[in-house]
């Protein structure tokens, strides 16, 4: 995809952080913007924002984590906008962290892999068929994270997992893409280089009733400011990345028909250097990016 203007765009998690950013810019673009969230009262303040901007941007409540739910969204946008050219499967939950695998409730692994596996797979399962009997050019982005996607951090295991999961998913994608001879392509999203200003670590907040956990957490949850003070910890020069600068990566991306969106970070590459040695050379890991906790006491 080069010309972007009057082509449609469907973000999930579209009413805050990156993928409010996303919105912003493909409306910037020239695009129609479909903005997907499942917290109602954000996609109101965030479409009246986007608007204001003399952006096309039209919201719609959604809930990734069933196909029913991603379906209406397929249908509503059709119906608003008669099309779908590029769709970013960008909703995504942080379920807290500090606890070992083990530990985890059946219903956090359900929450998150729910959101952040599923909510991806029934984008993929539900846009794609429409994209393809088009005819048209399109392009999916996926949204992963170095935390899983590169390799996992400790405190934050399901998350990781689910993360890793997207990757996987999205390579399959492109090769389906790709020998089906469609006009499709695909990308997956390493969001970065630096610490993002983004709502993924209030994702609890939000936590639906049917993910409720039988027991309390005795541990809080990290915010976003435990998470910069534990990333400043092993890095005192931590930058923190504007949103825009993402979606402006997502831009290009689609447009150079890019699949790694993966911007270039000195401890990203140090990381994947050590994971493709260790696997390499058959050695045990010693890639894993451990969490200082004592900088929260």
């Amino acid at each position: 995809m080069k010309d972007f203007t009057g082509s449609v765009a469907v973000v999930t998690g579209g009413a805050s952080g990156i993928g409010l950013a996303m919105c912003q810019r493909f409306g910037q673009d020239g695009m129609k913007v479909v903005m997907a969230d499942i917290v109602p009262e954000r996609i109101e303040e965030s479409v009246a924002l986007l608007r204001g901007e003399g952006l096309e941007v039209t919201g719609v409540q959604c809930d990734v984590t069933k196909l029913e739910s991603v379906e209406a969204l397929a249908q509503a946008t059709l119906d608003t906008y008669g099309a779908v050219h590029v769709v970013c499967n960008n909703a995504g939950i942080g379920p807290g962290g500090q606890l070992a695998l083990w530990e985890y409730e059946e219903a956090d692994w359900n929450w998150c892999l729910d959101v952040n596996v599923f909510g991806v797979a029934w984008g993929i399962k539900t846009f794609i068929p429409i994209m393809i009997a088009q005819g048209t050019e399109g392009h999916i982005v996926n949204t992963t994270s170095g935390n899983g996607g590169i390799a996992p951090m400790a405190d934050t295991p399901i998350y990781s997992v689910s993360k890793a999961a997207v990757v996987t998913m999205t390579e399959a994608l492109l090769l389906h893409l790709r020998t089906r001879k469609t006009k499709l392509g695909a990308s997956v999203l390493f969001p970065g280089p630096g610490m993002l200003r983004t709502k993924l670590f209030e994702a609890w907040s939000t936590r639906p009733e049917e993910y409720a956990r039988e027991e309390e957490r005795t541990q809080g949850h990290f915010t976003y400011d435990d998470v910069e003070k534990i990333m400043r910890s092993a890095n005192p020069d931590l930058e923190v990345t504007p949103l825009e600068e993402v979606a402006d990566r997502v831009s290009n991306a689609i447009r150079d028909d890019q699949f790694w969106i993966l911007p270039e970070n000195p401890s990203s590459e140090e990381t994947m250097r050590k994971r493709y040695e260790s696997m390499r050379d058959r050695r045990n890991p010693d890639y894993f990016r451990e969490w200082n906790l004592d900088v929260l006491d």
